[in-house]
């Protein structure tokens, strides 16, 4: 009296464990291509979160202090007013305002006082290019009070 007990062969389980594999191994390759896109929208989003940032607090240091300097040699963006200061300072790789940071990469600046390019001195629009995968530059500009151009 022999019974035959019910199971699956060597050959269905070796079957069924490749094809596991390969489901598993697709699902990793996919779990990867998500998360490298992930952290690429990530990048991008701090990128232009850090640049309206800096365009943001340069409109309202520009709107607000009347005198405004470039030091070519400091790299340095001065904002004064009789009360207060405001100092920007461009560093490879990041831009510091006062205790801000911003992590930008500046490529280019171009600094303009009534419409002529100036290196340094004394400035009414600064024209920043940045690095990164997003070319953009960024336009910063006052309208000067008549005694910006009486001293």
């Amino acid at each position: 009296m022999r019974s035959k007990i019910k199971g699956f062969t060597l050959s269905e389980m070796l079957v069924v464990i490749l094809i596991t594999v390969v489901v598993v191994g697709l699902a990793f390759s996919m779990l990867n291509v998500v998360q490298r896109q992930m952290r690429n929208a990530r990048e991008n989003l701090s990128e232009r979160s850090a640049k309206n940032e800096l365009r943001q607090a340069m409109w309202r240091d520009f709107g607000t202090f009347p005198t405004l300097y470039f030091d070519q040699n400091q790299q340095q963006l001065v904002c004064t007013s009789p009360i207060a200061q405001v100092n920007y300072l461009f560093q490879e790789g990041r831009v510091i305002r006062d205790r801000d940071t911003f992590a930008i990469a500046v490529k280019n600046k171009n600094m303009y006082f009534s419409g002529q390019q100036v290196l340094s001195g004394k400035l009414d629009a600064i024209q920043l290019e940045f690095e990164g995968e997003q070319h953009t530059t960024m336009m910063i500009y006052k309208i000067n009070a008549a005694k910006a151009f009486m001293e």
